[in-house]
């Protein structure tokens, strides 16, 4: 599924994050834009180069804690042999400069790791700025995003 880097997310009206230790989910339709970031495809070219010390450890640490847009179904990697190809089933929300969240896709770090894939340099400084302490210690009903509505919907059960 390809989307090119900062293009508007368009794939799914709502935002839905999940709690990593339950079954609980809340939804709503965003009011900040939503851009790609990440989202390569075999045949689409795609940036590369290097990305700053400890980014990936934090991109992965976030992955951690965030379950964001969690689907029944998996996405694999078709940069891949077949054989080989790890799968994805997530994505993850950064908040940018105020309205704008980056929307990347799990598989977002194994791109970058194996495939040499360099996010544009906004979503790597939005990165960079999370509060990982913050987000960690995050439990629900609260999620690791900062601009969830007071509105949104939960689903307890």
């Amino acid at each position: 599924m390809f989307y090119e880097d900062l293009s508007e997310y368009t794939y799914q009206d709502e935002d839905t994050f999940g709690d990593r230790e339950s079954f609980y989910e809340l939804w709503y339709r965003p009011e900040y834009v939503r851009l790609n970031i990440g989202w390569l495809e075999a045949g689409k070219p795609y940036s590369t180069g290097p990305v700053p010390a400890g980014f990936v450890e934090k991109l992965q640490a976030i992955q951690q804690v965030q379950w964001m847009n969690i689907c029944l179904g998996v996405h694999e990697c078709d940069l891949c042999p077949e054989a080989e190809a790890p799968e994805g089933n997530g994505e993850i929300r950064i908040p940018g400069e105020v309205g704008i969240a980056y929307a990347a896709p799990f598989l977002i770090t194994h791109y970058i790791t194996v495939h040499g894939y360099r996010p544009p340099q906004v979503f790597i400084d939005a990165v960079l700025a999370v509060d990982l302490d913050a987000w960690a210690a995050t439990r629900w009903p609260d999620v690791p995003f900062p601009w969830v509505p007071e509105d949104a919907e939960r689903l307890l059960e």
